[in-house]
């Protein structure tokens, strides 16, 4: 039996389209109807059953029947399923089954049987994501303004590739533009430094000691040759020599987290491969490129304002409010032209792309999906006429707190909070979980005093918690001569089973998680999976009968330790796929 038709939505969406299939066969129902739309999915009324789907109010109309009826006949079919002990249909036409307790105590044995591939899915079908993320300019350390962005999208590939995509983790390494020249001025003052020379940092180049090694360093090597050397004796040295170092102190950070990328993609290698020139020449052939001048700025006067012609991509076509410039006045690649050419190069390597970015890049997204559109639909990098699949997922920046007040920032480290020193203060696995505990697109406070608190308001600890006690009540099973055991589950009552319900739920978030781009709905999971389990584990301290350990009946406590193992295994995977370790103690 494959991991698919193991679990219990999944199986069940099985029965329903051999269910449709019956229909077509009797003639009840057209064949060809498209059924990408079906859904099976718990009701939102617990009360109405166990799962409900709306087969009967998408197929209806294009079938020409009423919903009412379809359903009806639906109900026909799936009542003969041995599982199904109920089955209704509310309002126009949703459809609501009610399960046998034994449905669910297969599934509780799936968990057991399937282990760390519980929720494990071929849905991606090895098709390849390409996901770039973090890709902070190469001038320094990084700081907690790329710390969430790193975290989404890290636990986004891990979850992509656990729903059975192939994934490319890729860096875009910014390092062409004026912000590398900088840099490279930055260093050679340190250099100067090394040598004795006093030095002042003046306003608009880096300040931080982060760059002090670096100079130093070149200082050992060069002695005093580029002390009064003209700029472009040095410049292209120390920027090559700075980047080079900055990328050691990114990916060494980005370890602390636990993150690593596949590839790391230089801009500089890519304006000089042409791959600009490329796409410029590819999108003017296609007729969406073109010389032209861009309207006057609102506000400016003709004296202040002189019209040039300029490369100008035709974004207004696929949905941009102006056409966009992909060249500068003087030949040089404006931002937008850069990223075309990078996304032009990367789909020719995946069949889907995301990126996440940082919220302040906003304005950007129009321009950037319509150039990938232009690009990779009809004979471009998309080899099916259709534009590759493309999302930009925006990340809100996070604002650090220390008893709820705003950190004062650091000026050891250039005027910012390194990600090393939060990482280094509260643990990794704080840190990643934390990132996720709300939508990427929602404002997010960090408080150091709050992600490390022990109480049930930190997610964090809530979960990690749960485990615990999970390994905590096995060892205590254990201690006492039970073991956990699948033996005799039938003995499980209601209350049980409940926890089973939501338990049963992890695969069919991990699909819709994966399909939507969105990891946090995993921790969303595990967060109402822990207080279920606290929940149940709390009645056992008012009602003897109700704990995990009842001395006097091995049989049923072999039955609830064998559910709180499944419950910990189904945390370990869930924390597996955000990057964080379960905890056997707190």
């Amino acid at each position: 039996m494959s991991i698919a038709n193991q679990t219990i939505y999944a199986a069940f969406t099985g029965h329903l389209h051999a269910a449709l299939d019956a229909l077509e066969a009797a003639g009840v129902l057209p064949g060809g109807l498209k059924r990408g739309a079906i859904t099976v999915e718990p009701p939102r009324d617990p009360a109405h059953g166990d799962l409900a789907t709306n087969a009967a109010m998408v197929l209806a109309k294009p079938a020409g029947l009423k919903p009412r009826d379809l359903a009806d006949a639906l109900v026909g079919e799936l009542t003969k399923l041995p599982q199904v002990t109920g089955a209704g249909i509310a309002g126009p036409g949703f459809i609501n089954l009610r399960l046998s307790p034994a449905a669910w105590l297969t599934e509780l044995r799936a968990i057991a049987d399937l282990g760390a591939d519980y929720g494990r899915s071929t849905m991606g079908g090895g098709s390849t994501v390409n996901v770039e993320y973090v890709s902070a300019n190469p001038t320094g350390p990084m700081h907690m303004g790329h710390c969430r962005g790193a975290v989404v999208g890290d636990a986004l590939c891990t979850l992509l590739e656990f729903a059975g995509h192939k994934v490319i983790r890729e860096y875009y390494v910014n390092d062409a533009g004026a912000q590398v020249d900088v840099l490279a001025r930055s260093v050679h003052l340190r250099y100067r430094e090394a040598l004795g020379e006093t030095v002042t940092i003046p306003e608009g180049l880096y300040p931080g000691d982060y760059l002090v090694s670096i100079g130093q360093e070149l200082a050992k090597e060069y002695g005093d040759k580029y002390v009064a050397a003209p700029e472009g004796d040095w410049l292209l040295l120390f920027r090559t020599r700075a980047v080079a170092a900055m990328l050691v102190m990114i990916k060494d950070d980005l370890a602390l987290l636990g993150i690593r990328h596949d590839l790391f993609s230089s801009e500089a290698e890519l304006q000089a491969a042409g791959k600009p020139e490329e796409a410029e020449a590819f999108l003017r052939a296609r007729g969406l490129v073109y010389d032209g001048q861009l309207e006057a700025p609102k506000g400016k006067t003709l004296d202040d304002w002189e019209p040039v012609e300029l490369p100008l991509f035709r974004s207004t076509k696929f949905g941009d409010d102006q056409d966009r410039p992909i060249k500068k006045s003087d030949g040089s690649w404006t931002y937008f032209g850069a990223d075309l050419a990078y996304h032009f190069q990367k789909a020719q390597s995946a069949d889907a792309l995301v990126d996440i970015w940082g919220a302040d890049h906003a304005g950007t997204v129009k321009r950037i999906k319509a150039a990938v559109a232009a690009l990779t639909g009809g004979d471009g990098a998309g080899a099916t006429g259709e534009p590759t699949p493309f999302e930009i997922k925006l990340v809100q920046m996070v604002q650090l707190l220390r008893n709820g007040e705003p950190v004062k920032m650091s000026k050891r480290s250039g005027n910012f909070v390194t990600l090393a020193d939060v990482v280094r203060e509260v643990g990794k696995d704080v840190v990643r979980f934390t990132m996720l505990t709300r939508k990427p697109e929602a404002q997010m406070d960090f408080d150091f005093a709050k992600v490390v608190e022990a109480s049930k308001d930190n997610p964090v600890f809530y979960v990690q918690y749960a485990h615990a006690r999970v390994s905590s009540t096995l060892r205590k099973g254990a201690a006492e001569g039970f073991a956990p055991s699948g033996e005799h589950v039938e003995l499980l009552g209601e209350e049980e089973l409940e926890l089973i319900k939501l338990a049963a739920q992890f695969p069919r978030i991990v699909e819709a998680a994966a399909a939507a781009r969105e990891a946090h709905r995993i921790a969303f999971f595990l967060q109402d999976l822990a207080a279920a389990f606290h929940g149940y584990w709390n009645v056992g301290n008012d009602r003897v009968e109700k704990r995990f350990v009842v001395a006097q009946d091995g049989n049923l406590t072999g039955a609830r330790l064998f559910l709180a193992a499944q419950i910990g295994q189904l945390i370990r995977n869930g924390l597996a796929l955000l990057g964080v370790e379960a905890v056997e103690e707190m």
